[in-house]
């Protein structure tokens, strides 16, 4: 999906390189736009990884002989050492050049997925996907940065659809083609898969790459201290939001151990990042009006984009007793929905406010989980189209202009800093989100389930006519017939209380995007800006 996209965007053209006017400022340089395209290649890479192993975990547990509790660590040490790279990367690109930043992840990325491919144990697994991720992390906001500081805003129409397509794309369509892979060949293949991409896109950074110039005295004054704190908070943090919701919080130890270290890492990384001369992070850009709102629907959009990607192939899985490929199958029509729409919303951006299209964006994905809500244990692929193609929509409407609202009004020398920022909110937002959603299902479950047991009592006449029916059609099988029709009738109710708790989480996460509608009017308009000479340091 995406080489298509790309091919379409790298054929140049009139409309594509110049304005109607012609003027010299607007255009766009074929090689640098050829440069960008495979910057987005690696992005969708690192992104996808994100999601890819959440269909195969179980083949890959089964590989590396791995227990129960270790195998979640396949995606949990990827997101806590990326969600580090990710801010520190504005920083890394300023001071050794995009080029260097982005062909170092690309090729890391690419060597520590072949070393997750040939892992013979979860030990081993462990530590590669925690180098993937940290080394792989400074290409997603590498490239948002990109796409700010070389093209006109003029050209962003043409531009950003294509990276908010990637960037909510992969995640979606990750377990699908985590699911295929693993059907077709074997889970080795979620890693080897990056190889040949990986090489190209490394190789073509270097040789194409010319964005900018290292700025090496940065390094001369790096922050270590504001280094270690700022990892000791997110790593924390990030554990305490994945680990939290199956060890009940904090009537687990390691989690109050990593809750309170999660606390005073935050309170010395921002006494460090507003009190030294040359922070790891800087946090000026928050003084932007647009940047700091921009990041909070960023932060929500993240608990959508991730936060639906799981509740669908939890419930497909749970209820309906799906594999890992049928979910996979069903999942992918919002992908088809975000291809679709990725051109129409890039022309609407364009005639639009940005503002205005975020609205219809927010509106369209709150309708999806509204319908949602109407869920029975029945529904499957043709009851979903509907949810999935306003979700595909509603993504794609939001992540355009936001991009454009958050990052569009800020001075170019700020952006690289600013989108390593940005885009961990979406990342934080996805790790908040999950969080939120398995604590949100346990609670409705266990209240559904007690209210479900008191009806469902010897003194209900309807309760005891199915359990009478039930012992009857067991008693000609053999075994205890009444044993046997009241774990019957405790797996019906369990399933009917599981199929409410989702009802009840999509209704919350319809409310949460209906009360962003009004904070739309805090955002202002981006001015036109003129691009950077040379296309922008």
């Amino acid at each position: 999906m995406a080489s298509a996209t790309a091919t379409a965007l790298a054929t140049p053209g009139p409309s594509a390189l110049t304005l109607k006017s012609g003027a010299a400022s607007d255009n766009i340089d074929p090689k640098r736009l050829l440069a960008f395209l495979l910057m987005v290649l690696g992005m969708f890479m690192a992104i996808l990884d994100i999601q890819i192993v959440s269909a195969s975990l179980a083949e890959i547990q089964a590989g590396l002989s791995a227990g129960a509790d270790e195998i979640s660590w396949v995606q949990t040490s990827y997101l806590i050492c990326e969600v580090v790279m990710i801010p520190l990367s504005g920083l890394l690109s300023r001071a050794i050049s995009t080029k260097w930043m982005f062909a170092i992840s690309a090729a890391g990325f690419t060597l520590m997925s072949i070393c997750c491919g040939l892992a013979t144990n979860i030990n081993e697994m462990i530590v590669f996907r925690a180098l993937q991720g940290f080394i792989g992390g400074g290409m997603i906001p590498t490239v948002f940065a990109s796409a700010f500081t070389i093209f006109p805003p003029s050209k962003r129409g043409i531009v950003n659809p294509l990276i908010g397509l990637i960037a909510t794309l992969a995640p979606t369509i990750g377990p699908t083609l985590g699911g295929y892979l693993t059907d077709a060949l074997s889970w080795h293949w979620l890693f080897f898969i990056n190889v040949v991409p990986g090489i190209v896109v490394t190789i073509s950074t270097i040789l194409l790459v010319d964005f900018d110039e290292p700025d090496w005295s940065l390094l001369r004054n790096f922050d270590w201290w504001g280094l270690g704190f700022m990892a000791l908070f997110l790593c924390s943090l990030e554990y305490v939001l994945e680990q939290g919701p199956s060890n009940d919080w904090f009537s687990d130890s390691r989690i109050v151990f990593f809750a309170f270290a999660a606390v005073i890492g935050a309170l010395l990384f921002f006494w460090r990042a507003l009190s030294s001369r040359f922070p790891i992070v800087d946090l000026s850009a928050f003084a932007d009006r647009n940047f700091w709102t921009g990041c909070l629907f960023s932060f929500v959009l993240g608990i959508g984009l991730y936060g639906l990607t799981y509740i669908y192939p939890v419930f497909l899985g749970r209820v309906r007793g799906f594999s890992s490929l049928q979910i996979g199958e069903t999942m992918f029509v919002t992908g088809i929905a975000m291809f679709v729409s990725a051109p129409i919303c890039g022309r609407l951006l364009g005639v639009l406010d940005n503002r205005a299209m975020l609205g219809v964006g927010l509106s369209v994905f709150s309708l999806s989980t509204w319908l949602a809500t109407g869920i029975t244990g029945d529904w499957s692929f043709g009851e979903l189209i509907l949810p999935q193609i306003f979700r595909g929509f509603g993504l794609m409407c939001c992540m355009l202009p936001i991009n454009n609202l958050a990052l569009g009004t800020l001075p170019p020398a700020r952006i690289k800093n600013a989108s390593g920022i940005y885009n961990l909110t979406r990342n934080l937002g996805g790790a908040v989100g999950l969080a939120g959603i398995n604590t949100v299902l346990n609670w409705r479950l266990d209240l559904h389930l007690a209210r479900l047991h008191e009806q469902v009592s010897a003194n209900n006449p309807q309760a005891q006519q199915w359990l009478d029916a039930l012992t009857g059609a067991y008693s000609r099988s053999g075994g205890d017939a009444s044993v046997m029709a009241l774990k019957r009738l405790s797996l019906m109710v369990r399933g009917q209380a599981t199929v409410m708790a989702f009802a009840d989480l999509f209704l919350v996460m319809t409310v949460m995007f209906v009360c962003l509608l009004p904070l739309i009017a805090v955002l202002r308009r981006p001015q036109p800006m003129k691009a950077p000479a040379g296309g922008g340091h």
